[in-house]
């Protein structure tokens, strides 16, 4: 009976009124479970609105977020959708598809060539001194980019001479030539292996982190600000970190031709029966000084190219956290395919010049 009333009094009154005796010291608050009882009943009451049946609910009862949601959704769904709104996605024609691939390595290559402008005016206005960018951010970079990598670069050097020994000495063998393991080590680490794979080392740990953090900062704006106070983005972001890479690269490319050769040392001496001291020299006799300075001026432009890679990707980085991901994905991709293409041309050049 309680029930019938409740619900027959909000419809004529369209609220619920619990008179308790200690509701004048509550307030609008229910007294009791009884009275929450109650207003459940009665909220659970239905009428009709705009043609569509909504819950009612005492006045003094406030609406809750889930009622406002549903209500939007209902007026949304009661407006008819327009003809032709959803549109499917247009599939261009394997022509269309060429043209618009032609056009978008395009304007990447202008892209590329305008940083890269930029970089040489920068690095111009260092040249004059003139380049504004934090000394302190440059020693940050520099043991970024050289003794905090001295333990991968040590770990894949030392790997990469344990298997052009190993695979030289198989060969060799068969003709009593094992001595010559030592020619191969010290030739292949000092003019290839050493500056190429620390360069690859460089491309996949630093190169990466220069993308993510240019690109971090594009998304926070901060580039943004930094133009605006009229400081350039080129100087102060790009140039320290080109300069940091340009300079730690010989020495962890020096430090790699080392691992290398003394990884050489352990399988001669190990596997072939080789004593150090034949080793040592024959290693001292095939190798020269314009091999050492090959490798190292290798260096220098493959940390350049990691450098650049990296800084452009990540000022060319989008307004997201995929968009950051990606940067970080292609500058590894570009930094790796610039230097292999590096590193081939070189050698093309060295065989003419008969190097």
């Amino acid at each position: 009976m309680a029930l019938e009333s409740a619900r027959e009094h909000h419809d004529r009154e369209g609220l619920v009124e619990l008179h308790r005796p200690d509701r004048r010291e509550r307030g609008d608050l229910p007294a009791t479970t009884h009275d929450v009882e109650a207003m459940g009943a009665a909220t659970d009451v239905e009428r009709k609105r705009n043609g569509r049946l909504l819950e009612g609910r005492p006045q003094h009862v406030p609406r809750t977020i889930a009622d406002v949601c549903l209500e939007g959704v209902e007026e949304c769904a009661a407006v008819p959708e327009r003809e032709g709104a959803r549109r499917g996605a247009a599939r261009l024609s394997w022509l269309a598809g060429i043209g618009t691939a032609v056009l978008g390595a395009c304007q990447g290559v202008v892209a590329m060539l305008t940083f890269l402008g930029e970089v040489i005016l920068a690095c111009g206005r260092l040249v004059i001194g003139q380049a504004r960018f934090r000394w302190v951010d440059l020693a940050l970079f520099v043991q970024e980019s050289g003794v905090q990598a001295l333990g991968i670069v040590s770990l894949i050097s030392f790997l990469i001479g344990l298997i052009l020994a190993f695979m030289g000495a198989v060969q060799l063998r068969q003709f009593g030539a094992q001595i010559f393991v030592a020619d191969l080590v010290g030739l292949g680490m000092t003019r290839e292996m050493g500056a190429v794979m620390t360069g690859i080392i460089m491309a996949g740990r630093t190169g990466a982190a220069f993308a993510a953090q240019l690109g971090t900062m594009q998304v926070n704006e901060e580039i943004d600000a930094l133009q605006t106070m009229g400081i350039p983005a080129m100087e102060f972001l790009v140039l320290p970190r080109m300069l940091a890479l340009m300079l730690m690269m010989p020495l962890l490319c020096a430090y790699a031709n080392l691992m290398g050769m003394l990884a050489g040392l352990l399988i001669g001496t190990g596997l072939l029966n080789l004593s150090m001291i034949e080793y040592i020299n024959e290693t001292r006799r095939a190798v020269h000084l314009f091999d050492f300075g090959l490798g190292l001026g290798k260096s220098v432009i493959f940390g350049a190219l990691v450098a650049l890679a990296g800084c452009l990707r990540g000022m060319q980085c989008g307004r997201s956290a995929s968009a950051v991901g990606a940067a970080a994905t292609s500058a590894v991709v570009s930094g790796i395919v610039w230097i292999i293409a590096a590193d081939g041309l070189f050698a093309v050049l060295t065989n003419r010049l008969g190097f």
